[in-house]
């Protein structure tokens, strides 16, 4: 990865966004765009799209959400602590101790999420998410409350940090990282004349209602999309991979096979894949794929959807890790792929 894509990777995961508040990252990801795009729009759910060719009859819409996990402000006590709602499938295991930027009525401001000392007990077994809180070391309630108002967000302090082998940790890259991603292909793709739309996508709201992904397939009518998002790897301890199979870091970009997956788009990408010597991995997607692809496909009178993942360790926890090498040949494959689509594919998997 070069540079300045690094850079532009960095930028996005250092930016709070959690569902609901993505319009800062929204902003950055547009000013990185602008300069290869054809056309930028937004929509009235707050998605960021770049487009090439935005006269071709024949349309892909690729997907990578850019809204992450998170708290909301739910109660602000008499001592000034605040009691917190889940923004999202976020967990309260790994919680403790961390410290969180909540982006405060009146401006952002740092908490921290408290613990029981070991002397008085430590933390019980049994506690859940209700009994989390965050100390921003205020007095009282009427001192907190000129920062801080119920509906307010947090999402946990924590910058990306690279690891051994080409190994990026932190939080919220699911999935900043698809945002980043399809940033990248329609990048690569601008480069190559492409015959076909190529409408590259940064949806918000993924995390709570999938809002975003509704509105991008109702408001472009694709022929085609794609998500990008992240998938579980299965290739640290502890794991169960009789159960949920083998995903590693580092192997590849993984493909979704089940009912909701169209084969032709599939097909595409194996051909592409082949072609370029690449390594692919697959999940199982049986019923729905509980990313955009479920909520695109069911847009206007339908879409042929398909699932591109990147390998995730420690998914919705605050040391989230992925290859930035998996990214790459994600880059790769989708705009190989997509510079040598035609607009004549059939997509009709009985043709």
């Amino acid at each position: 990865m070069n540079q300045e894509s690094k850079h532009f990777l960095m930028e996005l995961l250092s930016t709070p966004s959690p569902s609901g508040a993505e319009m800062e990252i929204q902003r950055k990801w547009i000013n990185y765009v602008k300069e290869f795009a054809d056309e930028i729009r937004t929509d009235n759910a707050g998605n960021a799209i770049g487009i090439l060719n935005p006269e071709a009859e024949f349309k892909i819409l690729l997907a990578g959400h850019c809204d992450e996990i998170g708290f909301m402000i739910n109660k602000i006590d008499d001592r000034g602590f605040l009691r917190v709602a889940k923004l999202g499938g976020i967990s309260h295991k790994p919680a403790i101790g961390m410290k969180v930027d909540i982006l405060g009525s009146g401006g952002r401001i740092t908490g921290v999420i408290g613990a029981n000392a070991e002397h008085h007990g430590g933390v019980d077994k049994d506690f859940e998410f209700e009994d989390l809180y965050i100390d921003c070391g205020a007095n009282n309630k009427e001192e907190m409350e000129k920062y801080v108002q119920v509906g307010d967000l947090g999402v946990y302090k924590r910058e990306p940090e690279i690891l051994l082998n080409d190994t990026i940790s932190g939080r919220g890259l699911d999935n900043r990282t698809g945002s980043f991603l399809v940033a990248e292909v329609l990048k690569e793709v601008a480069k190559k004349n492409p015959k076909i739309g190529v409408y590259a996508v940064s949806t918000v709201n993924e995390e709570t209602n999938m809002g975003g992904a509704y509105f991008a397939g109702a408001g472009i009518n694709p022929t085609m999309a794609i998500a990008c998002d992240v998938t579980f790897a299965t290739d640290y301890p502890g794991v169960n991979t009789d159960k949920y199979g083998e995903v590693s870091l580092g192997k590849g970009p993984v493909l979704a096979k089940g009912a909701p997956i169209n084969v032709k788009i599939n097909k595409m990408l194996e051909q592409t894949a082949e072609k370029l010597d690449m390594e692919l991995q697959y999940e199982l997607t049986p019923r729905m794929t509980g990313t955009d692809a479920d909520k695109l496909r069911l847009t206007g009178k339908g879409v042929p959807i398909g699932l591109v993942s990147l390998p995730l360790r420690y998914m919705h926890s605050p040391v989230e890790a992925a290859s930035f090498k998996d990214m790459d040949e994600e880059v790769q494959l989708l705009s190989d792929m997509i510079a040598n689509m035609t607009g004549d594919e059939s997509l009709n998997p009985l043709d």
